[in-house]
């Protein structure tokens, strides 16, 4: 039986792309996985998560969704649609394309019984689904994704640093430099999240208040 997982990375960040992987095997080959050092992507150093990253390709069938910081502001500000429908959406064409028995999801939603019914409805085929918080904790092929997201989210933010010749921090709202940066440079670049709320603050005050005052 081949058992795949689903998760994403950069869903809270102001800057770059929201990343959502899924990776499947065989299920008596699992224990490879663990054998490789998997485990939640967010236990792992960078360079832990780039060694089983090339690892996990080698084992698994994967594929890789990259969303754009547009595509994320539609769902934002969409009156019928959000964050948590549009993760769902990518996660059947995923599925549909990979096409595995029994599929596990890291579940962003408060209401895993909507969630799941949401994406079964719109699966070509009947797969087994398990949607749960915190599958990546729970879960070795769950957490396998959770590194494949994580390390190509992270590509990507090395990408936009060096095209663009500029250091925003990590993206987060949380990071003082990525705040800094966003109040100085939110109408320079196209790699902003428009719906975050560090970014309409940054427009609202005109890119002139100092950094305490966010």
């Amino acid at each position: 039986m081949i058992i795949a997982g689903i998760e994403e990375a950069g869903r809270g960040p102001v800057i770059g792309p929201l990343v959502m992987a899924i990776a499947a095997v065989d299920e008596k080959d699992e224990f490879k996985l663990k054998a490789v050092g998997v485990k939640d992507s967010k236990l792992l150093s960078p360079a832990q998560r780039q060694r089983i990253f090339n690892e996990i390709k080698d084992l698994c069938k994967y594929e890789l969704i990259k969303i754009s910081p547009e595509e994320v502001d539609k769902a934002v500000e969409s009156d019928d649609s959000n964050l948590n429908w549009l993760e769902a959406d990518k996660a059947v064409i995923l599925i549909n394309k990979v096409k595995p028995n029994k599929v596990i999801l890291d579940c962003p939603s408060t209401n895993l019984n909507e969630y799941k019914k949401y994406i079964q409805k719109k699966l070509n085929y009947k797969p087994k689904l398990v949607v749960e918080h915190k599958a990546d904790l729970k879960y070795t092929i769950v957490a396998a994704a959770s590194i494949l997201a994580k390390v190509a989210r992270d590509n990507e933010i090395k990408k936009l640093k060096a095209k663009h010749k500029v250091d925003f921090g990590s993206g987060y709202p949380s990071d003082p430099l990525t705040i800094e940066f966003t109040r100085k440079n939110y109408n320079k670049y196209p790699f902003f999240r428009k719906s975050w709320d560090t970014w309409q603050k940054a427009i609202k005050l005109g890119g002139q208040k100092k950094l305490g005052e966010f």
